[in-house]
């Protein structure tokens, strides 16, 4: 018996919004990724991105659990000699508030073009609004 192998013009992309408001950060990424990688329908195939859309407002709202505030570290690095800077996350989520759930799901997709591919569908806002009213995205409740 062959596997059956899902033609990509006959793939169904949907579009989510999820509320990040009070979520831990962990527990939404996950689901997160796994809606993006498509591992919630049958038709998954880990070489074929058949994830759907994922809308994340209030990014500003989520939370952290212990002294994870204080405690988790960012690292980026400027590409000259000893230039690697830290933020904490409470810092990080002054400044860039969309980042924390970004760099979450990031770290949680293959580390290759297909990954890349399937974060491009990740839309984060900090705010309530997004301007995807007219993909008419359903709810998901996580």
């Amino acid at each position: 018996m062959k596997t059956y192998l899902a033609p990509v013009n006959e793939i169904e992309k949907k579009w989510y919004v999820v509320d990040a408001k009070d979520k831990i950060l962990g527990r939404l990424a996950t689901e997160i990724a796994s809606r993006l990688r498509g591992k919630h329908k049958p038709t998954f195939s880990p070489f074929i991105d058949n994830g759907d859309f994922i809308i994340v407002t209030n990014a500003d709202k989520v939370q952290l659990t212990g002294k994870k505030w204080d405690d988790k570290k960012y690292y980026r690095h400027t590409g000259y000699m000893g230039g690697i800077k830290e933020t904490t996350a409470k810092d990080l989520l002054v400044k860039h508030p969309t980042d924390l759930v970004t760099n979450a799901v990031k770290g949680m997709l293959p580390k290759n073009k297909i990954g890349r591919a399937q974060l491009k569908k990740l839309k984060v806002y900090a705010g309530a609004d997004h301007p995807h009213k007219a993909q008419q995205p359903e709810a998901l409740e996580i």
